[in-house]
């Protein structure tokens, strides 16, 4: 019984002390909110008043690349501006010519249940990974019997996959449901290190053009700004009311957007710590699936799932076009290196190159 009673008290004392903290930490949590609201003497669009909104944009579809035989998940732009790799849930990753519309490679996958595909920046490889929590890289440039078979497996998530981008054919980063990312020798098969401090799904990650940092996005409504030197998570970024499925950073380095469930686009300035716009529109009431920023950085394109990709002033915060020629939720988009294409996948089965 004596026992017994040392034992309560000594729980009861180490939930006081986690009271404690708690409380301790919800002070510091608001006095630091506080002292950022105060350093907020303006907003984006109010700074932005001397510059003259946008026009309209009158973007039309190009090209119709058509292959795929299921939804469309993933797509992202080869460095060289001209071809470009999309994943679907038919158990293909292919490899288009933008210019010509024909398909360079259709990758046979050992699982259809893909989510996220990447491109290399030497063009040498690709990468994809889904429902099986594997990181699947391919070497694009050697066939066998004509076929591109897989390079490496990067087994160690225990989640699905939901992002993966490469710093290079050495290095690759991945996110995951686990709540975790992490980054991975591709030659070795082994993870380097690991970024864990999100409380929900890991739905996206953007890398820094100086690719020292990387941006991740989750279903626990924040961003985390991470360091790949040392692994530790330098800002936290507090704003959408639901779960964060896309994040991309401005193309200078200094500030990133986000889409969420919450029917909006964020852009946070990382230097004020703080988020500086919202895009929104009233007519608006679902979820934002995917971003991208033109190259300039003056327009944001946002993929949603009532069938459109909808195109933002990041200045003004006005929408200046509507892209509507899906027949399905827009699943992915991208902007072509050089900024001079658009492209959109959707559930619909079909990319659609917009110029």
């Amino acid at each position: 019984a004596i026992r017994q009673k040392r034992v309560f008290r000594r729980s009861w004392a180490t939930m006081a002390d986690y009271e404690q903290v708690r409380l301790e930490s919800d002070q510091l949590e608001k006095k630091i909110s506080a002292a950022r609201k105060a350093c907020a003497d303006t907003n984006l669009k109010a700074a932005a008043g001397s510059v003259q909104p946008l026009p309209r944009l009158n973007m039309r579809v190009r090209r119709t690349l058509r292959g795929h035989l299921a939804k469309i998940y993933s797509l992202h732009w080869s460095t060289d501006n001209r071809h470009l790799v999309s994943a679907s849930q038919d158990g293909k990753l292919i490899i288009w010519d933008a210019y010509s519309s024909n398909k360079v490679h259709a990758i046979p996958l050992r699982s259809s249940w893909v989510m996220t595909c990447a491109y290399a920046p030497s063009g040498n490889l690709v990468a994809c990974g889904g429902l099986d929590n594997i990181c699947s890289v391919f070497n694009i440039t050697s066939e066998r019997d004509g076929q591109v078979r897989v390079a490496k497996e990067l087994a160690g998530h225990q989640g699905y996959l939901s992002c993966c981008r490469f710093l290079n054919d050495r290095q690759i980063l991945t996110s995951s449901g686990d709540m975790s990312c992490a980054l991975w020798d591709i030659e070795k098969g082994q993870r380097i290190m690991e970024f864990t401090g999100h409380t929900g799904d890991v739905m996206s990650l953007s890398l820094a053009p100086n690719k020292q940092t990387f941006l991740s996005a989750a279903c626990d409504a924040t961003a985390k700004l991470w360091d790949l030197r040392d692994g530790k998570c330098r800002q936290t970024f507090k704003g959408h009311e639901g779960d964060i499925n896309a994040v991309v950073f401005f193309p200078n380095g200094d500030a990133f957007g986000t889409g969420s469930d919450d029917s909006t686009c964020r852009l946070f300035d990382i230097r004020a710590d703080q988020e500086v716009a919202v895009y929104r529109h009233e007519a608006i009431t679902c979820g934002v699936t995917s971003l991208a920023f033109s190259r300039s950085g003056r327009v944001l394109f946002a993929g949603y799932d009532d069938y459109n990709c909808n195109a933002w002033d990041v200045l003004h915060g006005e929408r200046v076009a509507v892209l509507a020629q899906h027949e399905h939720r827009v699943s992915c988009v991208g902007v072509s290196d050089d900024g001079q294409a658009l492209c959109t996948g959707s559930w619909d089965s079909l990319l659609k190159i917009w110029q």
